[in-house]
Parts: structure tokens; sequence; C-alpha cells
């Protein structure tokens, strides 16, 4: 949260970014859904983590 109280989701990756919007609508849900979209967020985070890991695997996409 800034000084302002704007939430930043700004990651520079758009599919993350995406995701932790998702998470700027809590304030508007009852805490009771809160977890449904913590374990969603975090589901659509590890897939993209696990896409980054698959691309960096395949010869020729490392470091140089």
């Amino acid at each position: 949260m800034t000084e302002s109280g704007e939430t930043r989701t700004e990651s520079g990756e758009a599919r993350v970014s995406a995701a932790l919007t998702r998470l700027g609508a809590l304030g508007d849900l009852p805490v009771g859904e809160h977890v449904a979209v913590f374990e969603e967020v975090l589901g659509e985070l590890e897939a993209i983590l696990a896409s980054v890991d698959e691309t960096s695997a395949v010869p020729g996409n490392g470091p140089r």
C-alpha cells in the first residue's frame, strides 16, 4: 500500500499483475471469502512460476 492508501499491483509481468490485482477486491468481500481468493491467486502465481521454469529448461533459453 502506498502513502496515499493505494494498493500497487504492478509487477513488470502482466500475468502476475493480473493475478495480484484480484487481491484488491478483498476489501469488498466478507472475510470468510478471503481464503478462496487467496487460494485462487496462489494457484495462478504457482502456474506462472511453473511456466517460467519450463521455459528456462528449454536449451538456448538460459543466460548467456
